[in-house]
């Protein structure tokens, strides 16, 4: 039996799964724009595995969100995914959280064939993290931190239908006006969507180092307390 914990705390939304054989036994997700991950992650974990009957003891393996996303949510949820592999010796799984949130997509709507897919967290301020993918998750843009103006995405915007999935798609819609365009705000990574595809790394052993694991913050922490002057 591959039971499998998978979380993601990349955005406000802090999801966790329980998935056997590729098959997902049950989800839970909280959201309430608070960014309260380190209160309700380790009830979430809890509670799954109470309700479903499991031992945390019998899971083969953690997969988790890396990032990009919220630094404080990410920390959060990889030292807890790491925490569970050192205490049960069992192997750690990543996935970028713009994949996760691209798959949590396609599990939920029908889109052309022709469709171009373009995941977006936010990154504060005007910047947003993206990558670009096709239908079939096949990467197009590697996954960078943009400044949005009326000029990003213009290229991809001419070729085909694009659609921006994310909580940074709102933004993008403030300021890009254009006819191919469609915003999914309201979709968060779900821990659910990576059932079948953390069961096929965990037979292939595609795994991390835990020992040197680390989020995918892409840019740099910046501590607002030290902008504060000191008198």
């Amino acid at each position: 039996m591959s039971l499998i914990l998978i979380i993601d705390t990349s955005t406000q939304n802090c999801s966790v799964a329980l998935s056997k054989n590729g098959n997902l036994i049950d989800s839970m997700d909280f959201n309430d724009n608070t960014y309260s991950h380190y209160e309700k992650l380790p009830l979430l974990i809890k509670n799954i595995f109470l309700k479903n009957k499991f031992n945390i003891k019998k899971l083969e393996a953690v997969a988790v969100g890396k990032g990009p996303g919220s630094f404080t949510g990410l920390r959060i949820g990889i030292s807890s995914a790491k925490g569970i592999c050192y205490g049960l010796k069992i192997p750690l799984i990543s996935f970028n959280s713009l994949e996760i949130l691209t798959r949590t997509f396609l599990n939920n709507f029908c889109i052309e064939d022709n469709a171009t897919l373009i995941p977006v967290i936010d990154a504060r301020r005007m910047e947003v993290y993206s990558c670009i993918y096709d239908i079939n998750l096949n990467m197009k843009e590697h996954t960078s931190a943009k400044i949005i103006d009326k000029k990003t995405f213009s290229i991809t915007l001419a070729k085909s239908p694009c659609h921006f999935i994310g909580n940074g798609s709102a933004k993008i819609q403030k300021i890009i006006n254009n006819e191919n365009a469609s915003f999914y705000e309201k979709i968060y990574p779900l821990a659910s969507s990576l059932s079948m595809i953390s069961y096929e790394y965990l037979k292939q052993k595609k795994f991390e180092n835990i020992a040197y694991f680390e989020p995918f913050y892409l840019k740099n922490f910046v501590n607002k307390n030290l902008n504060k002057l000191i008198i």
